[in-house]
């Protein structure tokens, strides 16, 4: 493994090839604890947690056996335990999504543990099936191992801002659909219908996942959307006056196309104090969302 800096430098052009592989791979895995795990509201059942070592589905049903399938990024293997001590181990490294595809079904498929899955990327403009897709296969294990760095200290500053939050809370989780970090607080209260448009997915989706008023906060490495990796925080309804909020650090920002606060991950990792700089930008959203939204936040605060 690289010497890794505690917060590091993660250029979204340098690992770009990298990262959209690993996105097709991780929605691969995602789809495949989507359809063997129990419902959560709002999908909580589908994501995948953040490891020391990188990223993993927790356990999964399936009968009387349970099993795991983990993104180990320091020894570049995904791991497929299960708790009756078989495991399979598929080696990280450049091939096509295609070939990843195919090999995770059959060692399932070893393990006894047959699983179909609709084999369509979703928020993503322009899928190719996973068993079609010959063009995403890169795997740069330095950046990888960069990313899963950033990762884990993204995920440690969000816990730290989750802990002061004793109403319904989200964990902190990473979507494969948008290949991010996010931990959700709730109002308490229903939200409107929300109207969908996520890409290549269905709007069902959106109304479930954003049934009652939230403040999300998360972390993303970049994307075609948005170029460079960034903390993020929004608020679904969007209540009037939250785009015009005054939000710290100096760096962060209200980008109208996405509707969101952005704190570009560069000037964090930059900062004095990189894990004070994400907790006044989460701290400084939340009480913007909570007072303009008129949450009663003397129920929902620590």
């Amino acid at each position: 493994m690289t010497e890794i800096l505690t917060w590091p430098a993660l250029p979204y052009d340098e690992w770009r090839e990298s990262h959209e592989t690993l996105h097709m791979w991780t929605q691969i895995v995602g789809k495949i604890r989507l359809a063997k795990a129990p419902p959560l509201n709002h999908w909580w059942h589908t994501t995948l947690s953040i490891t020391p070592r990188g990223l993993a589905t927790s356990a999964i049903p399936h009968g009387t056996r349970s099993f795991e399938i983990t993104f180990d990024f320091i020894d570049h293997v995904l791991l497929i335990e299960v708790s009756d001590g078989a495991e399979r181990r598929i080696q990280l490294a450049p091939r096509t999504t295609a070939d990843f595809y195919f090999e995770v079904m059959a060692r399932l498929d070893e393990l006894g543990i047959p699983v179909t899955v609709w084999p369509r990327p979703v928020e993503v403009e322009t899928p190719i099936r996973f068993d079609e897709d010959h063009v995403h296969q890169s795997y740069d294990s330095a950046q990888v191992e960069r990313f899963h760095a950033a990762l884990v200290q993204a995920d440690r500053a969000l816990q730290r801002f989750r802990g002061q939050f004793i109403g319904k809370s989200s964990p902190v989780h990473f979507f494969w659909g948008a290949f991010d970090v996010a931990l959700t607080r709730f109002s308490g209260r229903r939200a409107p219908e929300h109207p969908g448009g996520a890409p290549n997915v269905g709007r069902h989706v959106m109304v479930e996942a954003y049934s009652h008023e939230v403040a999300s906060f998360g972390w993303w490495p970049g994307s075609a959307a948005y170029p460079e990796p960034a903390f993020y925080a929004y608020a679904y309804p969007e209540p009037a006056g939250f785009s015009r909020a005054k939000v710290r650090p100096v760096a962060a920002q209200y980008l109208q196309a996405l509707g969101e606060f952005v704190l570009p991950y560069e000037a964090v990792r930059l900062a004095p104090d990189p894990d004070a700089a994400v907790l006044t930008f989460c701290s400084d959203v939340y009480e913007a969302a909570a007072d303009l939204g008129m949450w009663n936040r003397q129920a929902l605060e620590r």
